[in-house]
């Protein structure tokens, strides 16, 4: 029997986590929510700057053993940069790497197109750094442990503001269970015409994945998105970086992302 949601202490439900590190990181964030809702911050806002800090944090990790990557973000706007201040030096620094960010193009660009800091107390601001992003090796994490804390998020969203709520959240179980239906394939193209943070297009991407991997031409599919709400793009451009696009470019205000799946676009 799948076992019934976790519950805040609020009563609010929560994604069904499969071990006892995702809970714990589950339940840390949803504290630090909690934190900020009761500095006037909402939901959907404290999952924006969510997103803004973790992607600059598995960013960094990226740059060290095992990957060795390149860096993507510039030095000076980077997690290290950010880590090592305090105060009001933090705030205006991590305003200063809001402003700047979006101006660098591709991915990097759009995931911090039109950002700007809305936590407004840099103590605050400095915890989510010390005690919920840096604590954890996110690039190390599977996925859905990543995704769950993300989509608990989303989730006590729409609960908070229903009225639009869909563009950004549809529960994970009814997206698996129609990509299972539609059962999407390497011929296929698949068009999500409101796509939001993207999870249908990512949920046929895994798909074939899972499925067809072994026919893969990596070279072959270009998964594509546009979306009129920066929010949205934000989020759907998070998304893709964390399932591991290829390459980016910015075409109409949205993402198109390059994944190696079906073609896919909204």
């Amino acid at each position: 029997m799948k076992p019934a949601p976790a519950l805040t202490g609020n009563g609010a439900s929560i994604p069904n986590v499969p071990d006892n590190q995702t809970q714990r990181i589950v339940n840390k964030a949803w504290s630090f929510a909690h934190l900020l809702r009761d500095d006037g911050l909402g939901y959907m806002e404290y999952t924006e700057q969510i997103t803004f800090l973790l992607f600059l944090k598995m960013a960094h990790e990226r740059t060290r053993p095992p990957w060795k990557q390149c860096p993507i973000v510039p030095d000076g706007l980077d997690w290290p940069s950010l880590f090592e201040r305090d105060g009001a030096d933090l705030e205006s620094h991590y305003r200063h790497i809001l402003a700047e960010l979006p101006r660098q193009g591709g991915m990097l660009g759009e995931i911090f197109r039109r950002a700007r800091s809305q936590i407004q107390n840099p103590a605050t601001l400095k915890r989510l750094i010390v005690d919920l992003i840096d604590p954890e090796d996110w690039s190390s994490l599977a996925v859905d442990v990543k995704g769950d804390v993300y989509e608990g998020l989303l989730a006590k969203s729409a609960q908070e503001s229903p009225k639009g709520a869909g563009q950004y959240f549809t529960p994970r179980e009814l997206i698996r269970a129609i990509v299972d239906v539609m059962q999407p394939g390497l011929d296929d193209t698949v068009c999500d015409p409101a796509c939001g943070t993207g999870g249908f297009l990512l949920a046929a991407h895994d798909h074939v994945v899972r499925n067809h991997g072994a026919a893969l031409d990596p070279g072959s599919a270009e998964p594509t998105w546009t979306s009129s709400s920066p929010a949205t793009g934000r989020a759907s451009a998070a998304s893709a970086r964390r399932h591991g696009p290829k390459r980016t470019r910015t075409e109409g205000g949205g993402p198109t992302t390059t994944m190696n799946s079906p073609s896919a676009t909204s």
